[in-house]
Order: C-alpha cells, then sequence, then structure tokens
C-alpha cells in the first residue's frame, strides 16, 4: 500500500432542509452515505492510496464505518485482496454540528497532507469545504438538496478518480479545473458562494433554505446550466453561462419583468420567474446589491443579513477550488493503462494417459 493521503468529509444534514416538507424532494439516508465511502474505501486501496483521513460526526456516518472497518478487522480481511487503506478518524475536536465541522476537519485534512479531499453534500457542504482546501483539489459528490456545483456520479469511480489523483498516477495538473466562486460583502460579513447569490427582501434568516422566488430581487451566478436545478436554473434558461466561461450572469428579478421562465428552482418544483435586466458578471469588478435591507442567499442558503449603510456587493473571481474532473482522469487511465492488469499464465497442459494422443 503506497503513502497517499485522501481525506473525506461526509455532511449528515446534508439533504435534511426544509425543502423536504415544501417540495418533493428525496432525503438521502445516513445509511448510503456511510456505504458510498466503504464503497470509496474499495476503491482507494485498488490504486494504491494508503491513508484515508474521515471527518467525524454525530449523523452515523463514521460510526457506521467504523463497525464496517472493525468488522473487516475481526474477518482477518484487513490484509486481503479487497482490503481498505488505513482509515484515520478526526476525532479529538468538538462536533457543533454546524458547517464549521467540516471547515474543521478539512483543514485538518489539508495540514495533514491530503492529496485530494472528497466532500459528500450539497451546494452548502461544497461551499465551506472549497473555502478550507486552498490548492488541495476537491472532488465533490451530490448527497444534497439543490445539487449543482456537486456531482451525482457513482462513489466507487469517484474513489478510482480521486485515488490516482492522490497517488500522482494522473498529474493533477492535467485533470483539474479551477472553479469560479462569487464573492459577498455586506458591512463586515464576507462570503463565497460556488453557484449563485440572492438577494431575498425578507429580513431574517429563518429556515436558511430558498424556495420561493418572490421574496428575490437579485440573482448572480458563477454559472447557469440549462439543465440545472435551484435558482441558477432561472437564468440558465435565459442566459446560459457555463462552468468553464471565465464571465458569469446577474439579473433583477421582479414578477412583471420582460422575461418570464419557468424554472425548476427545486425538486418537483417549477414555477414561473419574472426576470428583468440580465448582465454579463465580468470578474474583478463589485456589483451593488439594489435593496436596502434584506438576506443574501449563498447557493441557496440564507447567511448573510444587511441593513441600511452597509452597502452589499457582489464580486465574481475567478480563483475557486481547483476540482477534480473525473471523467478527464478515468480517460487518462485508459489511454495510460493504468488499471489494466497482465493476465495469469496459463498452467501448461497436463497429459492424460487415458486419453489417446494425436
Amino acid at each position: 500500500m503506497g503513502d497517499a493521503i485522501v481525506g473525506i468529509v461526509a455532511n449528515p444534514l446534508s439533504g435534511r432542509d426544509i425543502r423536504r416538507l415544501v417540495t418533493q424532494a428525496s432525503v438521502f439516508p445516513t445509511a448510503e452515505k456511510a456505504n458510498m465511502i466503504q464503497r470509496m474505501l474499495t476503491a482507494l486501496a485498488a490504486v494504491d492510496v494508503g491513508r484515508v483521513l474521515l471527518g467525524t460526526d454525530l449523523g452515523g456516518i463514521s460510526a457506521a464505518v467504523l463497525r464496517a472497518v472493525r468488522r473487516r478487522q475481526a474477518m482477518g480481511r484487513a490484509g486481503g485482496p479487497d482490503r481498505w487503506p488505513e482509515v484515520e478518524f478526526l476525532d479529538g475536536q468538538p462536533i457543533r454540528q454546524t458547517a464549521q465541522d467540516t471547515v474543521e476537519a478539512v483543514r485538518r485534512m489539508v495540514t495533514a497532507g491530503a492529496r485530494v479531499i472528497v466532500c459528500l453534500g450539497g451546494d452548502g457542504t461544497a461551499r465551506v469545504a472549497a473555502a478550507a482546501v486552498g490548492e488541495v483539489p476537491l472532488l465533490a459528490l451530490s448527497t444534497g438538496t439543490n445539487n449543482v456545483f456537486p456531482a451525482v456520479r457513482e462513489a466507487t469511480t469517484a474513489g478510482l478518480a480521486a485515488g490516482l489523483v492522490a497517488t500522482g498516477a494522473v498529474p493533477a495538473g492535467q485533470v483539474t479545473e479551477r472553479a469560479k466562486l462569487l464573492e459577498v460583502r455586506a458591512g463586515d460579513r464576507a462570503e463565497t458562494a460556488l453557484v449563485d447569490v440572492a438577494v431575498c427582501t425578507e429580513r431574517h434568516v429563518a429556515s436558511r433554505a430558498v424556495w420561493d422566488p418572490a421574496t428575490l430581487t437579485q440573482l448572480f451566478c458563477a454559472f447557469a446550466e440549462p439543465d440545472a436545478i435551484g435558482l441558477s436554473a432561472v437564468l440558465g434558461q435565459l442566459s446560459p453561462v457555463t462552468r468553464r466561461d471565465p464571465h458569469g450572469v446577474t439579473a433583477r428579478l421582479a414578477a412583471g419583468g420582460p422575461h418570464q421562465v419557468l424554472a425548476p428552482i427545486g425538486p418537483g418544483l417549477v414555477v414561473p420567474v419574472g426576470v428583468g435586466e440580465i448582465e454579463r458578471m465580468r470578474p474583478g469588478p463589485a456589483y451593488q446589491v439594489d435593496a436596502p435591507a434584506g438576506v443574501l442567499a449563498v447557493d441557496g442558503e440564507r447567511e448573510v443579513t444587511f441593513e441600511p449603510g452597509d452597502q452589499p456587493t457582489v464580486r465574481l473571481r475567478a480563483d475557486g477550488p481547483w476540482c477534480v474532473n473525473v471523467p478527464a482522469v478515468m480517460e487518462a487511465s485508459a489511454r495510460l493503462g493504468l488499471l489494466r492488469r497482465p493476465l495469469a499464465a496459463s498452467p501448461s497442459p497436463q497429459h492424460d494417459p487415458r486419453k489417446p494422443t494425436a
């Protein structure tokens, strides 16, 4: 087993917000998150990753993985052909069941030398993980509600890709891409978003999740894909922007706006949204928020309240996290033959004295 390290952080609360009550969104169970990690462990071992750092939680994910590790040890399979890497649980820090748990776990993984961080959660989880990874590549897997930034992908394939990058078998510089991000400032508060920032006229955070577009007056998107779900889908149908485009897009929202679009802003929630002026966002300049007071929602969650005089701004930046491009990794693996194995030599046929020779 090699010496490469991969970090895995899973949010036990992802996929459990108010949108489960106001839409037809499914619940992503704790058991499946734990199963995904176990599938990744098998894949990581297959490509010679020696150590995995796993964040701990009170939701049962890390406990389920720990039980699986102990079962394998008791059965004597730790060194077998289906072995797992050494799993180190990052305990020893208080668990608050907030986003800070993810931030602190990722920071510890980076300090310990993790070469790839795998994040299981929704857009909000990926956002806080991205704020802590620094230059370490991030691989975000979807286990949340409105998942635009993380990919819906089989954990086994993701584990192979993460391992191939972590071991250096596929150079990270060839298969990682820099994401854009949105920087929000209001008074002395600062936050970042990976997908979108929405200006909400409600002056309280409440349940955090945004699901009613009637309360929104402005929308800023780092990218807006036509097939997305969530707030960015509004502009994805009117002014699409890809993840690779250097610019973003912003618009004012109003019921009587000149543009009307049916947008899937949540699972099973397709609503008409009125859109006014649409403008391309260039990297660098600060774009002013028009509302005098309210709440800024980052990646679908209300985070930053602002009052008159705070003068909120949103800025598009090109220096977001490095993200692992899983298809590119697996294409490189196929091209280089990294997962090919030589056939075992066939034994020489033995002469059977009962059979006549030719």
